[in-house]
């Protein structure tokens, strides 16, 4: 049995030894794999998918999948006179794929972004169940390699609300997704359990006496509080939901920051903040959506071509057209990604320094911009209020004060959340857990109470 972080910007997974729990080496991604896929063609990811199932997975698979799987076959002829190879390939390695030529492929990076999301007809719906268990199949094999058994039992972490707009019927769409990949790669029992719940079940772990806990977990798409009673006494409970005393969440996340730092640091040197000829500010529509990376709608329409020729337009109209001329070419070689994975590397940089450099030298000869602590606190300003406003509504929904904060996920190494957080409720202690791993061990320990 293990507990699955299938997260926004990483996968990782925990077992229980010797009633601590550990985190797995996968492989050569080591604990954590970067939420991502690469295929040299979309069309390729249900065959690839199709054999990595059992007999018995492989038949219905067939059945449900009799079209997308056909046309997988041409495509692996054209890919095969061509000498591509057609595996798939995940984390960093999915990177470095579309880095090397954005132009080519396919890259995903989050998928559980786009869970939940309104509007998804049968086929998109059906293409990120396959993508999601392709990432599952990859890290189960890994897992089990490491563990030299099979692995049929997993409680997968999931966060108070999904990324979609109609709630619960969301959570269902995003739920449904996820437990039937699950099963489809061999997973005969699924869980779930709350991540900021996981977290807390971890620093449960250290407590002496009952503690009034309010646990902020930042994650890579959504922010989610819970205030949790906790303490030595309840451990060894198999049910917990008396001591859940409210549960909030939102969808923001480190996604978010990223493209905030990206639309502020980055979109003004290729032409956001420019004139028209007109005397007009340019419009800024769509150098929001070209980095919207967790919005599929946004991101269908600054690639349609209806919005290239909108984009030619806008060009001809700029007072400064070679500039404007930079998003184009994201539009032209899809450099959606590149853009926000050069912000998110320069968000991580500022740990530890207080500026950082973007090179851009995809978009134009030498260009770069620098960023720093004080333009990422602005970007992220709007972000930073709704998740004081999220601690604060869940402190109201649970009537009482919390007596601790414990603080988790990858955003919260950041010293620009760090301290926005800390003077949120300057009278309340902040524990800072372990950012990519409290979720992790958290379900670690609730698998081994649920399937015990």
């Amino acid at each position: 049995m293990i507990g699955f972080d299938y997260g926004t910007s990483n996968c990782a997974v925990a077992v229980m030894e010797s009633g601590q729990p550990k985190i797995l080496s996968l492989g050569e991604h080591g604990k954590y794999i970067p939420s991502t896929l690469y295929a040299p063609s979309r069309d390729i990811i249900s065959h690839w998918l199709c054999q990595q199932l059992n007999e018995e997975q492989q038949l219905l698979f067939k059945q449900q999948r009799a079209l997308p799987l056909q046309k997988a076959q041409n495509v692996l002829r054209e890919l095969k006179l061509d000498g591509i190879p057609s595996e798939l390939s995940f984390g960093q390695a999915a990177l470095n794929l579309y880095l090397e030529d954005p132009e080519e492929g396919y890259y995903i990076k989050s998928p559980k972004s786009f869970l939940g999301a309104s509007g998804l007809v049968d086929s998109q719906i059906n293409l990120f169940e396959d993508i999601v268990a392709a990432m599952m199949s990859n890290i189960k094999t890994l897992a089990e390699e490491n563990q030299q058994k099979e692995i049929t039992q997993t409680v997968i972490g999931r966060p108070i609300n999904f990324q979609g707009l109609k709630g619960e019927e969301s959570n269902r769409q995003a739920l449904t997704i996820l437990t039937n990949a699950a099963k489809r790669v061999g997973y005969k029992s699924v869980e779930f359990q709350y991540e900021p719940v996981a977290a807390g079940f971890e620093y449960e772990a250290s407590l002496q006496e009952e503690t009034k806990v309010l646990v902020v977990d930042i994650g890579g798409g959504t922010t989610d509080c819970s205030m949790l009673l906790m303490g030595p006494q309840f451990k060894n409970s198999t049910s917990r939901e008396q001591h859940l005393l409210a549960h909030t969440g939102v969808r923001i996340g480190g996604n978010d920051f990223d493209i905030q730092l990206a639309l502020k640091g980055i979109m003004p040197s290729l032409g956001m903040n420019d004139m028209l000829k007109t005397g007009k500010p340019m419009p800024v529509n769509s150098f929001n959506q070209a980095v919207a990376i967790n919005n599929i709608n946004e991101q269908t329409n600054f690639y349609s071509q209806a919005n290239y020729r909108y984009l030619q337009t806008l060009q001809r109209d700029a007072k400064q057209p070679e500039v404007f001329s930079r998003l184009l070419k994201v539009h032209q070689q899809k450099l959606s990604h590149l853009i926000v994975n050069g912000a998110e590397q320069a968000k991580i940089g500022l740990t530890e320094q207080d500026s950082q450099p973007i090179y851009l030298d995809g978009l134009a000869d030498d260009l770069k911009v620098e960023v720093n602590r004080a333009l990422m606190l602005k970007a992220s300003s709007a972000q930073l209020k709704q998740i004081a406003q999220l601690m604060n509504e869940c402190v109201v929904q649970a009537n009482c004060q919390p007596d601790v904060i414990f603080v988790t996920g990858g955003s919260a190494k950041s010293p620009v959340l760090n301290q926005f957080l800390r003077e949120q409720m300057p009278n309340t202690p902040v524990i800072a857990g372990d950012h990519f791993g409290s979720v992790t061990v958290g379900l670690a320990r609730w698998a081994e109470k649920v399937f015990q």
